[in-house]
Parts: C-alpha cells; sequence; structure tokens
C-alpha cells in the first residue's frame, strides 16, 4: 500500500465516516459544540505530547541564525497570515471582530501532529535538510505563540458582551508575562531533566532506558507553567530542545521520542477517527456554504502560500524550498484544541460557522499529508522529476 495516496489519518478520517453510516456505530458521534470540554482536553494532550517530540527530534542547536528560517515564519507569516484571515472571516463570512480574529488565531498556525509525515526524521538519523527542519521548528513554537491572540479575541468577545476594558492587562499578562515564563520555565526544566538523566551520579534516568519519562517530562513541565499562568506549549517545546541540547549523542533520545510518537499517533488515531465520524455524519459541516468554500480555498491555496513566500524572500534558499516551506502549511488538531478553548471562555457570534470552516480545513489538510519519507538511498533510484529541489528529495509529491 506504499505506493496508494494513502496516510494514517485518512484511514482514521475513513474509519470514522464508515462507523457514523454504519446501522450499528460503534462510537458516539461526538459534537465539539456539545462535548467542547472532552475536545479541549483530549486535543491538549495529543499537543503537548508532539511538541516534546517535535522538540527530541531536532538536531540543530537553538540559535538566531541556524534558526533564522523559523524566525521569519514565526515574525512575519504567523501574525500576516492571522490578519489576513480574519480579514477574510469578517469581509466572506460576516463575522464579528473576535469571531475573525478567533477564525485567524486558530487557522495560522501549522500542526505539529498531522505534519509529522514532513518533518524531520528521529534523533541522530541525518533526515533534517532545511525544509523539513523550518517545517518541524515552526511547528514546535507558533502552537504557543498564537496564543496571544487567541486571548485577544476572548478579550474582545467579553468587551462586546460585558463591555470590560479590552486590553486590560492583555500586553502585560497575556504576551509578556505568559510567554516569558512558558519560556523559561521550559528551558530550565528541560535542563533540570537533561541533569537527572545525564549528570546524575550513579542513578540517572537515562539508564533506566525507560521511554515514559518524556510523558512525565512533558506533563511536570506543562503543568508546572500552566500553575504560573505560562504558556505550556511553548515550556513543552523548549523542554525537549533544552533537554537535547544536554547531551545531544545519547542513544536514550531516540527512546523517548518513539516512545512519545507512539502515544501521540494513538490519541491522534482517537480523535480522527471522531472527526471522521462527525464529518460524515454532517452535524458540524452541515452549515457549508459557497461563502465557507471560498474562505477555504483561498486559506490553503494562496494566505499560507503567499504569505510564506513573501516572509523568505532574501534568506538564500533556493525557490523549490521555499515553495515547499510555504505550501505545507498543514491544520490539525491545535487548531481544535485554541477552538474549544476560546469557546469556553467567552461566548462568540456565529461560532457554528467557525466550527464549520475550521474543521473543512483541517480535513482538507489531513488529505495533503500523504507525502511519506524516503531514503537517501531510495531517493536516488528515484527520477528526479517527483522532486522540485535536490534539498527535498525525500518529500514525494
Amino acid at each position: 500500500m506504499r505506493r496508494l495516496p494513502l496516510s494514517l489519518p485518512i484511514a482514521c478520517l475513513a474509519i470514522g465516516a464508515l462507523l457514523a453510516w454504519s446501522p450499528f456505530p460503534l462510537l458516539p458521534r461526538f459534537n465539539p459544540l456539545e462535548n467542547r470540554e472532552f475536545t479541549e482536553r483530549m486535543t491538549e494532550i495529543v499537543v503537548i505530547v508532539a511538541l516534546m517530540g517535535a522538540g527530541l527530534k531536532l538536531d540543530r542547536p537553538i540559535g538566531w541564525r541556524r534558526w533564522m528560517t523559523t524566525w521569519r515564519l514565526l515574525g512575519i507569516a504567523m501574525p500576516l497570515t492571522i490578519v489576513v484571515l480574519a480579514f477574510l472571516g469578517s469581509w466572506i463570512l460576516g463575522l464579528g471582530a473576535a469571531s475573525a480574529l478567533l477564525l485567524g488565531a486558530c487557522l495560522a498556525p501549522i500542526d505539529p501532529v498531522l505534519a509529522s509525515d514532513v518533518q524531520v526524521g528521529p534523533p541522530q538519523t541525518g533526515e533534517e535538510d532545511e525544509v523539513r527542519f523550518a517545517l518541524t521548528s515552526e511547528a514546535g513554537l507558533n502552537d504557543g505563540l498564537s496564543f496571544p491572540f487567541i486571548h485577544l479575541a476572548v478579550a474582545l468577545a467579553l468587551a462586546e458582551k460585558e463591555g470590560t476594558a479590552l486590553f486590560q492587562h492583555w500586553a502585560f499578562l497575556d504576551v509578556f508575562w505568559r510567554l516569558a515564563s512558558g519560556a523559561l520555565m521550559g528551558w530550565a526544566l528541560g535542563k533540570g531533566f537533561g541533569f537527572l538523566s545525564f549528570r546524575l551520579t550513579g542513578s540517572g534516568l537515562a539508564k533506566t532506558q525507560d521511554g515514559s519519562v518524556a510523558l512525565g517530562m512533558t506533563f511536570t513541565t506543562y503543568g508546572l507553567t500552566q500553575l504560573i499562568g505560562g504558556y505550556g506549549f511553548v515550556a513543552a517545546f523548549l523542554a525537549a530542545v533544552a533537554f537535547r541540547a544536554s547531551e545531544r549523542g545519547h542513544d536514550f533520545h531516540q527512546q523517548l521520542h518513539d516512545f512519545a510518537e507512539q502515544i501521540e499517533r494513538l490519541l491522534m488515531m482517537v480523535l480522527l477517527v471522531c472527526l471522521g465520524s462527525i464529518a460524515a455524519s454532517g452535524q458540524l459541516l452541515a452549515g457549508i456554504d459557497w461563502r465557507v468554500l471560498v474562505v477555504v480555498v483561498l486559506a490553503i491555496a494562496f494566505v499560507r502560500p503567499i504569505i510564506g513566500w513573501m516572509s523568505l524572500i532574501g534568506t538564500g534558499h533556493p525557490p523549490g524550498e521555499t515553495m515547499i516551506i510555504a505550501v505545507f502549511g498543514i491544520r490539525g488538531l491545535g487548531s481544535i484544541y485554541y477552538l474549544a478553548y476560546a469557546t469556553g471562555q467567552a461566548e462568540f457570534q456565529s461560532v457554528q460557522t467557525v466550527w464549520a470552516t475550521v474543521l473543512l480545513i483541517i480535513v482538507v489538510s489531513i488529505r495533503r499529508t500523504r507525502y511519506r519519507r524516503h531514503s537517501h538511498d531510495e531517493m536516488d533510484r528515484r527520477p528526479k522529476v517527483w522532486c522540485p529541489s535536490k534539498a527535498v528529495g525525500s518529500l514525494r509529491w
């Protein structure tokens, strides 16, 4: 089946659809609007585990020049994407300011879960070209960096409903404090776990060879950061990066990554089966009209590719690399989490339309995850016409 245009996410969607259409469904048809807390918690867990796995498999040390592509995507592409998508939501869908901003903030970050097939390989495997590195590092950090915009949308919704001060404490609390504390906690706890694993005399965690340490590190970092009001998504990813930097060449990283990836895929399968059931039953997608379809096409085919391309002008990357980085803006479970979280904090106008747009974009994005990883030897035997650039030979169109 390797030659078929299939992937694990597509198969899960199909299973969910078959369950929804069967006369004896084995699974309830979960509706996020009716089961918001379940949706929020499940997607929250799978995202933080995916962020930990993404940080563990990055071989490149963090740095200003070494991560220049990532900084451009985060500092230029993501804010511009939020603004453009919010404008489309307001202009085409007729959403209010809060709902439009929520739509843009949910769809701007790319997903660390569903984009795993186009990310770097496991630690120390050498599968880290510029394209894969950019997509992995961007997915690891933009989940947390989009949270200030989510909180701004919540503040707008509360201001429309309750008349509270719009920017009261937002700049300090939701932007400065949450980002700074998340980054510091993540880096400090990652270094601390690195000491416990590799430097502790006599009984380091690395000697246990237990992959479940990855879950302990993930939940400890996320929980402690949330307790002090920081962004746990930022902390989870940076903790993995700092932990990897403590002893970059150790085999323990491979075991932690493999265990985290297995847990991530198991949780992802459950959620995607539920999503397939929702899409097939039509509970959320019944409200789709031509306006939603126009926004979906513009968001996937034009907004991310064009803005991503513009943000990388002057980096010196070959056109093929720039095109791949710009196009592969896959949205996924992170977008569902943001939407479930925000709708639990405030009431948004036309929330049904926002849900339908987000879910349809996710379904289309999942269809684009059928690209699979090949070894360099295998790609050398393939016709080069498959690849837009030599540096992205491991991505098959």
